[in-house]
């Protein structure tokens, strides 16, 4: 059984209504955001991007990002020395993040979904995403300080 490939149309149909216009190289970028999920920063994005549509540029790559930023479909964070990768703006996303190495561990369970329910009600707050993240050392990094002492 195929897999049935990722529908960016109704984020193309987003950009329209912002009043952007939908150019074949601003499309790749939004083909490799729909198919390729979380976690890439913009030269991951222009790789990829440039296997779909060739001239796709530098400039392109971060254009789009800062358009999709503002109408709400993807967000930075900032994480170690490498720049912004890009996430989701909507739902919950949980990480564990490594402060030697920079690695990113995504993990489903999360606590705050009851704090959110409970922040909603007595705040008064429609809540549309939130980003938890517990830094510490991974096990690869904490091998790696073991072997040396």
């Amino acid at each position: 059984m195929s897999e049935k490939p990722p529908n960016y149309e109704p984020l193309v149909d987003r950009l329209r209504a912002a009043g952007y216009k939908i150019t074949p190289p601003r499309k790749a970028v939004i083909e490799v955001i729909e198919q390729e999920g979380e976690h890439l920063n913009p030269a991951e994005i222009l790789e990829r991007a440039q296997g779909i549509y060739p001239q796709t540029g530098r400039a392109t790559v971060y254009r789009t990002l800062e358009l999709l930023t503002a109408i709400g479909v993807v967000r930075p964070i900032y994480v170690g020395e490498n720049g912004p990768t890009y996430i989701r703006a909507e739902g919950g996303h949980h990480h564990l993040v490594c402060s030697q190495c920079g690695a990113i561990f995504d993990f489903d369970q999360c606590v705050a979904d009851d704090m959110q329910l409970e922040l909603e009600h007595r705040f008064g707050f429609v809540i549309k995403s939130h980003l938890l993240e517990f830094y510490g050392i991974c096990a690869e990094c904490q091998a790696r300080v073991k072997m040396r002492t």
